[in-house]
Protein backbone atom coordinates (compact mmCIF):
# COMPACT_ATOMS: atom_id res chain seq x y z
CA UNK A 1 0.00 0.00 0.00
CA UNK A 2 1.36 3.45 -0.85
CA UNK A 3 1.68 6.39 1.52
CA UNK A 4 -0.52 9.37 0.62
CA UNK A 5 1.43 12.39 -0.51
CA UNK A 6 1.60 15.09 2.16
CA UNK A 7 0.62 17.74 -0.39
CA UNK A 8 -2.44 15.69 -1.42
CA UNK A 9 -3.51 15.41 2.21
CA UNK A 10 -3.08 19.16 2.76
CA UNK A 11 -5.05 19.93 -0.40
CA UNK A 12 -7.84 17.67 0.84
CA UNK A 13 -7.91 19.06 4.39
CA UNK A 14 -7.29 22.70 3.46
CA UNK A 15 -8.69 23.28 -0.03
CA UNK A 16 -7.96 26.61 -1.69
CA UNK A 17 -9.98 28.24 -4.43
CA UNK A 18 -8.67 30.61 -7.07
CA UNK A 19 -9.06 34.33 -6.59
CA UNK A 20 -11.01 36.02 -9.37
CA UNK A 21 -11.18 39.58 -8.04
CA UNK A 22 -9.15 42.66 -8.80
CA UNK A 23 -5.46 41.78 -8.58
CA UNK A 24 -3.79 43.53 -5.69
CA UNK A 25 -1.47 41.86 -3.18
CA UNK A 26 -3.63 42.89 -0.22
CA UNK A 27 -6.71 41.41 -1.91
CA UNK A 28 -4.91 38.09 -2.39
CA UNK A 29 -3.78 38.03 1.24
CA UNK A 30 -7.26 38.82 2.52
CA UNK A 31 -8.77 36.18 0.25
CA UNK A 32 -6.40 33.57 1.70
CA UNK A 33 -7.33 34.72 5.22
CA UNK A 34 -11.01 34.54 4.36
CA UNK A 35 -10.66 30.99 3.01
CA UNK A 36 -8.81 29.93 6.16
CA UNK A 37 -11.54 31.56 8.29
CA UNK A 38 -14.20 29.67 6.35
CA UNK A 39 -12.40 26.34 6.76
CA UNK A 40 -11.97 26.83 10.52
CA UNK A 41 -15.63 27.81 10.93
CA UNK A 42 -16.60 24.62 9.14
CA UNK A 43 -14.50 22.54 11.56
CA UNK A 44 -15.87 24.33 14.61
CA UNK A 45 -19.50 23.92 13.51
CA UNK A 46 -18.90 20.24 12.76
CA UNK A 47 -17.36 19.70 16.20
CA UNK A 48 -20.27 21.49 17.86
CA UNK A 49 -22.84 19.54 15.85
CA UNK A 50 -21.06 16.30 16.76
CA UNK A 51 -21.12 17.15 20.46
CA UNK A 52 -17.35 17.62 20.79
CA UNK A 53 -17.68 21.34 21.57
CA UNK A 54 -20.33 23.14 23.59
CA UNK A 55 -22.31 25.95 22.00
CA UNK A 56 -20.46 28.45 24.20
CA UNK A 57 -17.03 27.12 23.21
CA UNK A 58 -17.96 27.17 19.53
CA UNK A 59 -19.31 30.71 19.86
CA UNK A 60 -16.15 31.95 21.60
CA UNK A 61 -13.87 30.33 19.02
CA UNK A 62 -15.88 31.78 16.14
CA UNK A 63 -15.90 35.19 17.82
CA UNK A 64 -12.09 35.07 18.18
CA UNK A 65 -11.68 34.05 14.52
CA UNK A 66 -13.98 36.88 13.45
CA UNK A 67 -11.87 39.39 15.40
CA UNK A 68 -8.73 38.05 13.70
CA UNK A 69 -10.32 38.40 10.26
CA UNK A 70 -11.55 41.90 11.06
CA UNK A 71 -8.06 42.87 12.27
CA UNK A 72 -6.57 41.43 9.07
CA UNK A 73 -8.90 43.57 6.96
CA UNK A 74 -7.99 46.66 8.95
CA UNK A 75 -4.24 45.96 8.70
CA UNK A 76 -4.49 45.49 4.94
CA UNK A 77 -6.44 48.78 4.68
CA UNK A 78 -9.16 47.17 2.57
CA UNK A 79 -12.29 49.15 1.83
CA UNK A 80 -10.49 52.49 1.90
CA UNK A 81 -9.99 54.58 -1.21
CA UNK A 82 -12.18 52.24 -3.25
CA UNK A 83 -13.12 53.43 -6.72
CA UNK A 84 -16.86 53.70 -7.21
Amino acid sequence: MTQPNSQDKNNFLYPRSRYYGKFQPENLVFNANLQEFSQKISYITSLETGGKLSQEEAYEQIKALWKQLKHSKKQLALGRNEEV
